[in-house]
């Protein structure tokens, strides 16, 4: 269940001067794959589907929560970003949509929501789902999670730069600051369930039943030696995990040409490709 406090902000939300293309931009941190909805339903998502210890399921309930609140913020944001916007002003020398439109501005802020937020990006695109991940596996999950807080923290810092106005400034500073919490929150939870020794994910699988000659091996894909294979930690020396060592070398076939047989009588193919039995592989 779930409580509001009157509708006070989270962290204060100032804007000297109103900015309609700098609104549009704060929208990718709202609705983008960066943004803080996506945080805010895969915080919660994996919370409402933790097993195990109950803290982290607790953890994952509270910085969820705390990712509507700066939901709330950005709105509250773009909507005071959009005060002053061509639609408001008398007078615009030409019809105020196609002025907002060749301002750079979105147009559905015109539009469709009276000069207030959306759950959409910054061209527009509904918010959806596909990158809300919720594995049920803790360490996997911590490990999604500071990938999705490092890309916000990208976003926040570039949003940062783009603007001189010193409300906005401030309130990205502060979620700059949270996205750096946590990144080494998640960095630590992860260390919590195992760290190094939680991989490789998951680590219930009897490692025997792998094919252990390809468990740390680069595979190299380079069509012949003419093309050098990349060096690095991941191609020799201790593994990551502390359970081998890695290997590299040049990737072969290990199977046969697939031959899938003749399409389906029922199929809408070409004849041809319905009588195929019988011919060889290099007619196929």
């Amino acid at each position: 269940m779930f409580y509001h406090d009157g509708g006070k902000l989270q962290y204060e939300v100032k804007v000297t001067k109103p900015d309609p293309l700098f609104a549009k931009a704060l929208q990718q941190a709202i609705g983008g794959i960066q943004g803080e909805i996506r945080v805010c339903l895969q915080y919660l998502f994996q919370a409402w589907g933790a097993r195990g210890p109950k803290k982290y399921r607790d953890m994952l309930l509270h910085t969820g929560t705390e990712e509507m609140g700066h939901i709330e913020m950005l709105a509250t944001a773009v909507a005071l970003n959009l005060e002053g916007a061509p639609l408001e002003m008398e007078e615009a020398a030409m019809d105020p949509i196609v002025k907002a439109k060749l301002g750079g501005m979105n147009v559905q802020h015109a539009i469709s929501s009276c000069m207030a937020a959306l759950p959409v990006d910054s061209s527009g695109v509904p918010f959806n789902t596909s990158h809300v991940y919720a594995s049920g596996n803790i360490a996997a999950d911590m490990l999604a999670n500071a990938t999705a807080e490092s890309t916000g923290r990208m976003l926040a810092c570039q949003l940062h730069k783009m603007t001189d106005d010193p409300g906005m400034k401030d309130m990205l500073s502060f979620l700059v600051a949270r996205d750096t919490m946590h990144q080494n929150q998640w960095m630590a939870a992860w260390e919590e369930v195992g760290g190094k020794e939680a991989m490789p994910i998951p680590n219930n699988f009897p490692m025997e039943d792998e094919h252990l000659e390809y468990s740390y091996t680069f595979l190299g894909t380079g069509v012949d030696d003419s093309v050098p294979m990349p060096e690095g930690s991941w191609s020799k020396g201790k593994s990551f995990d502390g359970k081998s060592s890695f290997t590299s070398k040049r990737l072969k076939p290990q199977g046969k040409v697939p031959k899938l047989g003749p399409a389906s009588p029922k199929a809408s193919v070409q004849k041809s490709q319905q009588e195929a039995q019988g011919e060889t592989d290099e007619n196929l």
